[in-house]
């Protein structure tokens, strides 16, 4: 079925959305006398200049890194002191807006007309022994701050509070409870942590306990849960239902977010990466991107080659827009039983111009699904971060999926995940306008 307020509703924003559209073509036929055109040139180098400027910017050192910062910056601003001084700025803000809105309502046309997909829910039973591992580290220290040991023990779980100076093996010491009768598992943690122990949770057929208690907790907002109260994660242990969803694997080791290739991959293997992850990414891009260091992917999706990459994302189940690479996204479902892929190659400042411009529209970006993904290189061994850890393995390095073998308890009372914004199709918008589905 459709969204609550769809149907009619979806057909009002799409006509709205249309309506905006012919709205910014009518205004600027009617000023193209005025300026029109220019406002859209203007615009359109300005973005162009700015791609480039940001591709210099990555892989350049030197003056010539500043230069690309500068014109980074410089090309819209320029663009802005054009409108000003031209006396074009109006006929750009009515533009603007005009396009603005038209965005907004097809994303909610679309949005409404999409059908209601949630991840099914059952009632869950009481666990008698549930069983929690909890790095205190994890999140800044929210396992402390958020007093979640004390929590859980008065709810009648088993806690184990890692070492921070002695790395322990998860895994094991999840099997360990299971033969000690552990009706639960669960962790308060990063993801990482959280993928190995929900491996060993499938393995057994227990339920999984997610406590957000990461830095991210990008599982746990895909999930529905509270990221801003890790707490309120334990309520499942007392008012829960389970999920069924799907557990990526790549070479054997779990994964519940994601597996990165290439660029991505390469800078979290630095040590000096945790402490300052903005500046060994900016002195590494140079070398990894056009210099010596440059690695080329090679990747079977199904059959279906793949050459070249910079970068591969491989995600279990499939994020709803590429913007997974800036942190922003959301998959909206975790039990479609399909691997997100997502790939980069960008050679240079007018390919990096073309993804600016087009987006996912772009050939420097690949975007699809997959039951199976290979991935190659002429090395032996690769660099690969799963679930941002940061690993070695032989290649081929093949991703599947587990479809459905994870149980998961979430509590009955949470957020939920709100429907991501859908990449805006106007032939889609343009049919439910006119009436048809």
């Amino acid at each position: 079925m459709t969204r609550p307020g769809g149907g009619a509703g979806a057909r009002l924003s799409a006509r709205l959305a249309v309506l905006a559209a012919a709205g910014s073509l009518v205004v600027l036929i009617l000023s193209v006398r005025e300026g029109g055109l220019e406002v859209v040139a203007a615009g359109l180098l300005g973005l162009v200049l700015g791609a480039a400027g940001l591709w210099w910017f990555l892989v350049r050192r030197g003056l010539l890194r500043l230069l690309g910062a500068l014109v980074a910056i410089a090309a819209p601003a320029g663009v802005l002191v054009f409108y000003a001084f031209d006396g074009l700025w109006r006929t750009a803000l009515v533009l603007i807006l005009c396009w603005g809105v038209a965005l907004v309502c097809a994303r909610d046309a679309l949005r409404r007309a999409r059908p209601e997909r949630s991840q099914r829910a059952v009632v869950a039973s009481r666990p008698k022994r549930p069983f929690l591992i909890m790095n205190p580290k994890s999140g800044g220290g929210k396992v402390g701050r958020f007093g979640l040991v004390e929590r859980a023990e008065a709810l009648g779980a088993r806690v184990v509070l890692l070492d921070p100076g002695a790395p322990a093996d998860v895994a094991e010491l999840a099997r360990e409870a299971v033969t000690e009768g552990a009706d639960l598992l669960g962790v308060a943690g990063g993801d990482g942590t959280q993928a190995l122990v929900a491996a060993v949770a499938a393995e057994h057929g227990l339920p999984f306990l997610v406590v957000s208690a990461g830095t991210r907790n990008h599982f746990a907002m895909d999930l529905g849960l509270d990221r801003s109260d890790p707490t309120r994660c334990l309520d499942a242990l007392t008012d829960g239902e389970e999920l069924r969803i799907d557990l990526g694997d790549v070479d054997g080791r779990p994964f519940v977010n994601t597996v990165s290739f290439g660029v991505y991959a390469d800078i979290v293997q630095r040590p000096e990466y945790r402490d300052d992850k903005a500046g060994t990414a900016l002195a590494l891009m140079p070398d990894l991107l056009v210099g010596e260091g440059v690695r080329r992917l090679d990747a079977r999706i199904d059959g279906t080659a793949l050459s070249a990459q910079q970068a591969l994302l491989i995600s279990n189940n499939a994020y709803e827009s590429p913007d997974e690479f800036t942190g922003g996204a959301r998959r909206p479902r975790l039990d479609d039983g399909e691997l997100g892929v997502l790939g980069i190659r960008v050679e240079g400042a007018a390919e990096a111009a073309d993804l600016a411009v087009r987006g996912s529209e772009s050939d420097a970006l690949t975007v699809t699904t997959a039951q199976r993904v290979e991935v190659t290189t002429d090395e032996a061994e690769i660099p690969v971060a799963v679930d941002g850890e940061a690993l070695r393995m032989p290649t081929p390095v093949v991703c599947t999926l587990r479809p459905g073998v994870l149980r998961v308890l979430v509590p009955r009372d949470r957020p939920g995940v709100p429907p991501p914004a859908p990449r805006v199709d106007w032939r889609k918008v343009v049919e439910l306008a006119f009436g048809r589905s």
